[in-house]
């Protein structure tokens, strides 16, 4: 008799919600930038991340009913990663601007984006069939060369998917039995990567020192001559690193608790630099206030809930790790940018799951909710 499938309703319309939300914030975020500043129709954005919901919540659905234990085969695993870097490697030479955009005509997809659901399905295969060897060289060289391999292509152009991804592999890992010795010297170079990175564009590094040291009080010691000063300045796209996240903080100030109202906000009047995009969680805060801010959180939480759910719940490994690893990604990139919007964390220009405006996040956002509504069925 075969196996009655039971959808995760509440994680379905969860993220149907999430992104409706997302939709209006857009529109709400965007329509005065779209005029004032690209001179195109105010619900230009709108329509754009419209479309690209339309078609991604299709790739939902077609992830959702299919079943999970299908993508539990090496050809599956290792072909996703390697089409990603394969992207990643194309797009590094087609942009030479920002090495970021794989563009044709008015379409463009950020290959980065595409690591997320194939890192997931990677370390969901490789682990499922290494848990009692975790420990072992034969198993951890393979996956630290794969990781890293992703993480440091990813980190050239974007550095804030590339901690996710690094930081999804950690706690991924963690939770499969990796010793601690081992954690600690992923972590010691993740960090010294972290900052070659950070120091390799200036733009970077001046956000970073904005970050830590506002005054330059221990940057005057450090370098009493200025030449890490001058070095970050070089190519920052604005005089002042903190700007945004300034502006972002005033904007979720002002909205108090209620906020002040759909369409309303200020700080989206050109204040806010990228207001529909990495930071618009400033605009939901604005304008929806405390209210909308924790409507917001409680989506990502019921997320962790219904992840961890179908993590205890999954009937094999493959399911349990698929669906940990889709869990973690998705909430720990909402973590981190909102934590930046708050100025918690240095600016990483990572987008909020469901909600930025940005068509390749969102399509990926949605194949890892399909891939966890999948095992989410099948675990009943």
């Amino acid at each position: 008799m075969a196996q009655r499938l039971k959808t995760d309703w509440i994680l379905f319309l969860t993220v149907l919600t999430l992104v409706c939300f997302g939709l209006v914030m857009v529109y709400s975020a965007s329509s005065i930038v779209a005029e004032l500043q690209y001179h195109v129709s105010g619900t230009y954005f709108f329509l754009r991340q419209l479309g690209w919901a339309v078609v991604s919540f299709a790739i939902l659905l077609y992830c959702m009913k299919r079943d999970y234990r299908r993508w539990n085969d090496a050809r599956f695993a290792f072909a996703g990663l390697g089409i990603v870097l394969l992207l990643l490697l194309v797009v590094y030479f087609l942009d030479s601007a920002s090495h970021r955009w794989l563009k044709a005509g008015p379409f463009s997809l950020q290959p980065s984006e595409l690591a997320k659901p194939a890192l997931a399905l990677f370390l969901a295969f490789f682990l499922s069939g290494r848990l009692g060897a975790i420990n072992d060289k034969h198993t951890l060289r393979p996956i630290a060369v794969s990781i890293c391999a992703m993480a440091l292509a990813v980190a050239v152009a974007d550095l804030g998917t590339a901690v996710v991804l690094v930081g999804t592999s950690m706690v991924v890992l963690f939770v499969a039995g990796l010793e601690s010795r081992y954690l600690i010297v992923c972590a010691v170079l993740g960090v010294l990567l972290g900052v070659g990175f950070i120091v390799m564009k200036p733009y970077r590094l001046a956000r970073a020192i904005d970050f830590m040291d506002k005054n330059h009080k221990l940057l005057g010691i450090i370098d009493p001559h200025g030449h890490i000063l001058g070095y970050a300045k070089q190519t920052a796209s604005t005089s002042d690193p903190g700007y945004q996240q300034r502006q972002a903080k005033i904007a979720v100030g002002s909205g108090g608790v209620t906020g002040l109202g759909l369409m309303e906000s200020r700080q989206k009047m050109l204040y806010l630099p990228e207001a529909h995009t990495d930071f618009i969680y400033g605009v939901v805060g604005e304008e929806t206030g405390l209210l909308g801010c924790i409507f917001l959180l409680g989506g990502f939480l019921v997320v962790l809930w219904r992840g961890m759910r179908a993590y205890f719940r999954a009937p094999d490994e493959f399911g349990r790790y698929l669906a940990l690893s889709v869990t973690v990604v998705v909430v720990l990139q909402a973590f981190i940018n909102i934590s930046v919007v708050l100025d918690l964390v240095p600016n990483k220009g990572i987008p909020l799951p469901f909600v930025s405006y940005g068509g390749s996040s969102l399509l990926s956002s949605l194949v890892l909710m399909g891939m966890l509504l999948s095992v989410s069925e099948h675990a009943g």
